[in-house]
């Protein structure tokens, strides 16, 4: 039996990880000097209620440890799991993968690391075709390489809250979020990993029809069309969110809308009002 393990800068919901038969292990959000488990004691609605008018909080993440990793791989294997598939974060913004890698040596069943060179949602992009993979039979290796050939082809599109954030993150490398935004609001793509302005526009509704065009445009990856994950952050990003849906929704290139948080090891580095989409 194979599990598949993620980390939570996947922004899984607990609902979709329950419906996949995937295990989240989290990342550490430290807010104003006191530590949080994102996804255990601190949601998106909590983690964005410490941003007022009067400024943002002290925000650093962290990844998880080791010993969080072996706990969890030991955990499933007491499960009856015989191998398992771990699938997270790239390695360039995070030494998540390096946590795996060393609790993945002291356990007595295979398990495959992933680098998707990504994060976010698109980790469980990759994540959920390794699973409908598995469903359809495949070994340990082939659903690996179908996580990989997902990171490849992924897609995404948004607008940040704070562009200053993102770029002192280096999270877009070679962007200049903030020198962008002065000529209007920068749409920001990645594809594969490498990230660049898509364009500036001048109003919300102009970001909202960029990111439709740019799922739209998308080379589908199976018969029925893309699947497009839509991703909120606060109550302010929420009409954004909303109108992308409505305009994805029975669109015959588009298979599946679907939706997600940006919750804080994500938004701790965008901030309030962050909005966009992955295609997959």
């Amino acid at each position: 039996m194979i599990a598949v393990v993620v980390d939570s800068n996947s922004q899984m919901s607990p609902e979709l990880a329950e419906r996949l038969g995937i295990t989240v292990v989290p990342l550490i959000v430290r807010i104003d000097g006191t530590d949080h488990v994102e996804g255990v004691d601190l949601d998106a609605d909590a983690f964005y209620d410490f941003w007022t008018p009067d400024g943002a909080p002290v925000i650093t993440t962290s990844q998880p440890s080791p010993g969080a990793f072996l706990a969890t791989y030991e955990a499933l294997i007491a499960e009856g799991v015989t191998e398992i598939l771990s699938i997270h974060m790239a390695a360039s913004l995070s030494g998540t993968l390096n946590s795996a890698t060393i609790a993945a040596r002291s356990v007595e069943v295979p398990v495959r690391l992933v680098d998707t060179s990504t994060a976010s949602f698109g980790v469980t992009c990759c994540a959920w075709a390794a699973v409908d993979a598995i469903v359809d039979g495949a070994s340990l290796e082939d659903a690996a390489q179908v996580a990989e050939c997902r990171a490849a082809t992924l897609a995404t599109a948004f607008i940040v809250g704070i562009p200053e954030l993102i770029d002192r993150s280096g999270r877009t490398a070679g962007v200049d979020v903030g020198a962008a935004s002065a000529e209007g609001i920068p749409i920001l793509a990645g594809v594969g990993g490498e990230f660049s302005v898509l364009t500036s526009v001048r109003s919300v509704s102009g970001a909202i029809d960029a990111m439709v065009e740019f799922a739209l445009t998308h080379p589908p990856t199976s018969p029925d069309g893309v699947r497009v994950a839509v991703g909120t952050s606060d109550r302010s990003s929420f009409p954004v969110g909303q109108a992308i849906t409505e305009r994805l929704t029975d669109r015959t290139e588009v298979a599946d809308v679907v939706q997600y948080r940006v919750g804080p090891s994500i938004g701790a580095y965008t901030g309030p009002g962050t909005a966009g989409l992955f295609v997959f």
